[in-house]
């Protein structure tokens, strides 16, 4: 499990960045742990959103790569699902108001009291996401 692996990982000079469903795991990992994390178009309720697409999928990616995506997948991610943030100001959140696949805002909801920076317009895959690399580096401390 991730948490075992993180063990030993120096927390205090951690961080976690994530997008998506990426963004949502960021978020377990920065509960659980107390590092910093970075959020794009971070998703907040997955196991509500993927309990519809329990059974046989294909890749997005790949149409031939077949998957089965199964129903304690949801009781997996609604048990992991993080009640309030504890400290809010540990957070950065990137969202787009033109995501075309998660409601913006719910997920600046999910953030309150975080550094959360709303892009007019986007879309869920940020495809400008190197104009906002330097606040998210910045936020970080990692900018130069």
């Amino acid at each position: 499990m991730v948490f075992e692996q993180l063990a030993s990982w120096p927390v205090e000079r951690m961080a976690v960045i994530g997008s998506s469903l990426g963004g949502f795991y960021a978020t377990v990992v920065a509960e659980r742990t107390g590092c910093p994390a970075a959020l794009l178009n971070p998703a907040v309720n997955p196991a509500r959103d993927l309990a519809g697409h329990i059974g046989e999928l294909t890749s997005f990616h790949d149409p031939d790569d077949h998957f089965y995506f199964r129903a304690e997948y949801v009781t997996q991610l609604r048990v992991l699902t993080p009640r309030a943030l504890t400290r809010p100001e540990r957070y950065f959140a990137l969202i787009a108001q033109g995501d075309e696949v998660l409601d913006w805002r719910e997920m600046a909801a999910r953030y309150p009291g975080a550094a959360v920076h709303l892009l007019e317009g986007g879309d869920h895959a940020l495809s400008d996401f190197e104009t906002h690399l330097p606040e998210l580096l910045g936020f970080l401390g990692l900018s130069g």
